[in-house]
């Protein structure tokens, strides 16, 4: 199979089979089923509920789950994006400038917004990136951006990215656990 390399638009010879494709979407898809059962029945006034000591709710980890998604998904495509130049040590958190409460609003249900509408701006995310994994070269490359928790000058393939997603969808899933089981004593498992 020929694929338009993200990173040169030339042609390549995608490296990837159609089972680890395969592979690769059931893994996320059996962790996004799980995240997605930890929602089933809430009401909007529930998902915006922290009921333990994090201000985790379960609203804020679906826009949470949502923005990673995209931001990674772009990543396959674009690149690394610009990052906004926080001094996040120097922050006064009694009046925070406009980008980290930004930052912090993307980990938050609110008023405004409804778990129905958090949940299909997720779908669509995850139709995109599924459709990522079904097309893209998954040898592809990337330069990771300039961060503290990556090494200088480290790239990450598209099959790298994929397996980033399975992984903070397991590990926020987990997340969306503790809070539904705080909520109203709801398991996902046992």
């Amino acid at each position: 199979m020929t694929q338009n390399s993200t990173l040169t638009g030339t042609p390549t010879t995608d490296t990837g089979t159609d089972a680890e494709r395969d592979d690769l979407l059931e893994a996320i898809a059996k962790h996004r089923g799980l995240f997605r059962g930890t929602l089933a029945g809430l009401s909007d006034d529930q998902a915006r509920l922290t009921p333990t000591v994090s201000t985790l709710s379960l609203g804020g980890l679906v826009k949470h789950l949502t923005s990673i998604e995209r931001t990674w998904a772009a990543f396959v495509v674009d690149g690394p994006a610009p990052t906004p130049d926080v001094d996040w040590a120097g922050i006064d958190w009694a009046d925070p400038p406009p980008e980290v409460v930004a930052y912090q609003d993307g980990f938050r249900m609110l008023p405004e917004e409804s778990l129905e509408a958090l949940l299909a701006a997720y779908d669509e995310a995850t139709a995109a990136t599924d459709e990522l994994v079904r097309t893209t070269d998954l040898a592809a490359r990337q330069p990771l951006p300039a961060a503290p928790w990556f090494e200088p000058g480290a790239t990450w393939s598209a099959r790298r990215v994929f397996v980033h997603l399975v992984a903070e969808t397991a590990q926020h899933a987990g997340h969306a656990d503790i809070v539904r089981e705080t909520i109203d004593g709801q398991k996902s498992m046992g």
